[in-house]
């Protein structure tokens, strides 16, 4: 299960949200073992109050406080090192993913600097100070060694919708930080909010979590914030641009992120998804009259196009539902349009594919199979759950469909149910804690464990996007909705390949798939770093604790997430609230927490199996372990 944290502090949730992010909540008193407190693994004390926390791929916590910034060892809770009178905003601590470098944008009175630094150490790899703005989009091609950082300005306002600004882009290499080339967008884009505050005269941080982040392919860099536009990857220079409408107005993510082949780019967008030669830039064909589609499935020449879902709301974060509601087939030789189904007109959830000839989404009333040749249904199946928002196939190839009140598993082959989950939730006055969590859980689970159940097994989704992508919304998610979830993130994972550029270059030997480039750079002075830990270890010491860091990368590549994790009324001689683990492949629920008062942020990482949480000063970690 990936980790992601998200910053819902005080938003305003209206009932269908709260009803939205409620849904996989699942309780089963039956399965319980006896509830007791959650045992403490560890407890570290940090300088201040705990502002923002978010985990990496290599098991360091990245922690913020009102006067420094840590990392913080997850599986000990060994403080590596501290950076003193760093007082940075969550935006401003951007992970480059598939590397060991942490991305810092740092105000010292009216200068700004970007810098590089070692996840492991704290130490500058490189700094730039060229560059203004926070860190809100990036990808990197560990194939050219390219990073492209789409950064914003002045990017805090009052919670609410039309908030625009223009980002620009930098190209750097990541080894030497050497800034290739920059470019500002030519025109404004609308923003999201990270938080919707209670406080409607509260400044808050905004991000480009509304729009897919850009992409690196042959050689060339793509960006999706104002159509698409093409960019040599060395130069910047602009080979292909077509300009037209992303998003709706005032809504996040309803248009798909780009799939690719060997041959054409397709992308959506204004009602339309359109195939883009990668040897040339031109556009091959167009299908037209599409509608919204926040969703593409691209599998044996043909593309799979939902249209219609729900969306979140930029003004106060609330779910938005906007149709038409269907499913099209689209040729991917000539863009025609093979068929269309309409029957879905009572919403949609994302779709899945659980065999080669069938895809299967769910409306308010019924789960749907529709044959993939010719767009006819198949079979329509009541599943009696409150407002259905997700599907997706779990390790047994059942269809799991999340509902207001439940969950509940199906047979692909005939829709008959495999069994069914009711929640219990906690009572009135916790409502805002069950929505935080219930996305907190629905994330986790499909930024991580989702990504091999997208299509039936044997089926190669196509996709030669190589660029390891990464936004702000993989840490700060805040009130998007579950069908977005399920539909955008289960396509993203950890690559098993890692390149190295600090002291984790040591430790390549213990790892058969690390890339570590082997370029010698000047490194500026980290006298602001305190604490460090790799300072009072031995050499031996050192590379033991290294290696662990890449062992659990490692296991994180290779990891597929099986447990949701929901707030919920705890059964058993003790009661009280607690997170219960419910095992996506048998409706079990099988691991439990007591927590009474927990800190909606929490991040779970199913490698070190602990559970990481906030308490003013302190950051502690539970155990996740069954039975403990």
């Amino acid at each position: 299960m990936l980790l992601i944290r998200t910053t819902i502090s005080t938003q305003k949730l209206s009932k269908r949200a709260l009803a939205s992010f409620a849904l996989v909540l699942l309780f089963c008193a039956a399965c319980f073992h006896e509830v007791q407190a959650a045992p403490q693994r560890w407890s570290t004390r940090l300088d201040g109050k705990v502002r923002f926390y978010q985990a990496t791929e290599l098991g360091a916590l990245i922690v913020g406080t009102e006067k420094s910034l840590y990392s913080v060892d997850a599986e000990t809770g060994d403080v590596l090192w501290r950076r003193k009178d760093a007082r940075v905003d969550e935006t401003d601590v951007a992970p480059v993913p598939g590397t060991d470098i942490l991305l810092l944008s740092l105000e010292r009175g009216e200068k700004t600097r970007l810098e590089a630094v070692d996840l492991m150490t704290g130490d500058s790899i490189w700094r730039s100070d060229k560059v203004r703005g926070g860190v809100m989009q990036m990808t990197f091609d560990p194939e050219s060694n390219l990073v492209a950082v789409v950064m914003a300005r002045d990017a805090k306002g009052r919670a609410r919708a039309g908030f625009k600004r223009r980002p620009e882009v930098h190209v750097f290499n990541l080894a030497t930080g050497k800034e290739l080339w920059s470019r500002q967008l030519e025109s404004e884009v609308e923003m999201m909010p990270a938080i919707w505050s209670e406080d409607e005269q509260k400044d808050v941080p905004y991000t480009l979590d509304n729009y897919h982040p850009p992409a690196f392919m042959d050689g060339r860099l793509y960006l999706f914030y104002e159509g698409l536009t093409s960019l040599e990857a060395e130069t910047g220079k602009e080979r292909r641009r077509e300009k037209f409408r992303i998003n709706e107005e005032g809504l996040a993510l309803t248009e798909s992120d780009a799939v690719a082949d060997e041959g054409y780019i397709y992308v959506s967008g204004r009602g339309r998804v359109r195939a883009i030669s990668r040897s040339d830039g031109e556009t091959r064909w167009e299908a037209k009259d599409l509608g919204l589609t926040p969703e593409m499935i691209l599998a044996r020449q043909r593309l799979f196009v939902r249209t219609g879902g729900r969306f979140a709301s930029l003004e106060d974060g609330e779910t938005v539902e906007r149709g038409p509601y269907g499913i099209s087939a689209i040729d991917v030789s000539d863009g025609h349009v093979l068929w269309r189904y309409k029957g879905a007109d009572k919403g949609i959830t994302n779709m899945a594919l659980p065999d080669a000839s069938t895809i299967v989404v769910a409306d308010r009333d019924d789960l749907i199979f529709i044959d993939a040749q010719t767009g006819k249904r198949r079979l329509k199946v009541s599943h009696r759950l409150e407002q259905a928002a997700f599907v997706l196939l779990n390790e047994r190839n059942e269809i799991v469909v999340g509902g207001r009140n439940e969950v509940a598993a199906f047979s692909p082959s005939d829709g008959r149910e495999i069994w069914r989950e009711r929640h219990t939730a906690p009572g009135r006055g916790l409502l805002r804690t069950v929505a935080a969590i219930a996305a907190r859980a629905a994330s986790l689970y499909f930024r991580y464990g989702g990504a091999a159940m997208t299509a039936y097994r044997g089926l190669r989704l196509a996709t030669t996007i190589s660029s390891i992508r990464w936004s702000g919304l993989v840490s700060h998610v805040t009130a998007a909705n579950i069908t977005d979830m399920a539909a955008n993130y289960s396509r993203e994972y950890v690559r098993e390949r890692l390149s190295t550029y600090g002291a984790l270059s040591r430790a390549r030997s213990s790892s058969s798939s690390i890339s570590t480039p082997r370029i010698n750079v000047p490194r500026p002075s980290a006298s602001d770093v305190e604490e460090r830990l790799l300072d009072r270890l031995d050499p031996a010491t050192q590379l033991e604790k290294l290696s662990r860091f890449l062992w659990h990368r490692r296991r994180l590549a290779a990891l597929h997430g099986q447990w949701l994790y929901f707030y919920t009324d705890l059964k058993g001689r003790s009661g009280g609230h607690g997170l219960a683990g419910v095992n996506i492949n048998t409706g079990r629920t099988e691991r439990q927490i007591r927590l009474d008062d927990p800190d909606e942020r929490f991040i779970s990482d199913e490698t070190t199996r602990l559970l990481y949480t906030a308490r003013d000063n302190r950051l502690i970690a539970y155990s996740l372990s069954e039975g403990e």
